[in-house]
């Protein structure tokens, strides 16, 4: 979302072109819209605004638009390429989770200011590492960590791609998803649709020897003020330490460390 190269002799635009002829079908707009100047873009927003109502047909998003069939249809299928729209199970158009993950982004700044001494404050009562993961695409990167100062212990650094098909964050980032990328989600991974279901009943994750060999983690949702899971918090290390059963050890400790993160969002949210 390349740059246009202004020339002294403007050439007709790929919205006002004879060779559009979608465009000359679409209704005039209504004098109360919005209009930015880019007509493409002003045509894709009255889609989106469609949606914000909840699933259309596409006969829906015509009489909602006012738009032609072929051109509202053609930016549908756009916009689901960049997963800003998705189909649902019978077909119809729904808003994607593209725009869960530009939240997440925007509000990373406030999680992480907050984050730091609840990290570490979760390192001292459990003297395990702790993490907080966020996804980005089809993997999720961690965005802030506290390790261990000596002795064996699970070393994720800041910035550090891990896959979405193994351990107890990728649960919890793929637990809460629409229905859609939660089977999608579930092709590859080493946990089934059976975990997910008791992750979501019981607000927590654990893995053992799951993403690693010798490694455990615990990990609880973080939300935003809308209630969506944006992260992940986590705690790992040596499962030889950490025990047979760590959920019921340490699941407590980073559940509450999730929902004061996730207070914390709530409460910048409301100060803005």
């Amino acid at each position: 979302m390349t740059s246009d190269t202004l020339t002294a002799k403007s050439a007709p635009s790929a919205e006002t072109s004879t060779n559009n002829p979608s465009n000359h079908n679409d209704v005039p707009a209504h004098d109360n819209e919005i209009h930015s100047g880019v007509g493409v873009l002003d045509k894709t927003v009255k889609i989106l605004d469609a949606l914000e109502s909840g699933p259309a047909t596409l006969g829906q998003l015509v009489a909602a638009t006012h738009l032609a069939r072929p051109t509202a249809h053609r930016l549908a299928i756009a916009l689901e390429r960049h997963r800003f729209v998705v189909r649902d199970q019978h077909g119809r158009f729904v808003l994607g989770s593209r725009f869960a993950e530009l939240a997440a982004a925007a509000g990373e700044d406030r999680l992480l200011a907050a984050a730091g001494p609840i990290l570490q404050t979760l390192l001292d009562r459990t003297g395990e590492s702790a993490q907080i993961y966020r996804r980005q695409g089809e993997q999720r990167v961690c965005i802030a960590a506290v390790e261990r100062a000596s002795g064996l212990r699970d070393s994720i650094p800041v910035g550090a791609m891990l896959s979405m098909e193994a351990g107890s964050a990728a649960q919890i980032l793929l637990a809460w998803e629409d229905t859609e990328r939660l089977h999608q989600g579930l092709r590859h991974a080493k946990f089934s649709a059976a975990k997910l279901a008791t992750v979501r009943k019981r607000g927590w994750a654990d893995s053992i020897n799951e993403r690693d060999e010798g490694v455990c983690s615990i990990s609880a949702p973080i939300r935003n003020a809308s209630g969506q899971v944006i992260a992940a918090i986590s705690i790992s290390g040596p499962s030889g330490r950490m025990g047979s059963n760590p959920g019921h050890r340490f699941a407590p400790l980073v559940m509450g460390a999730g929902k004061y993160l996730s207070d914390a969002l709530i409460k910048a949210s409301i100060s803005r």
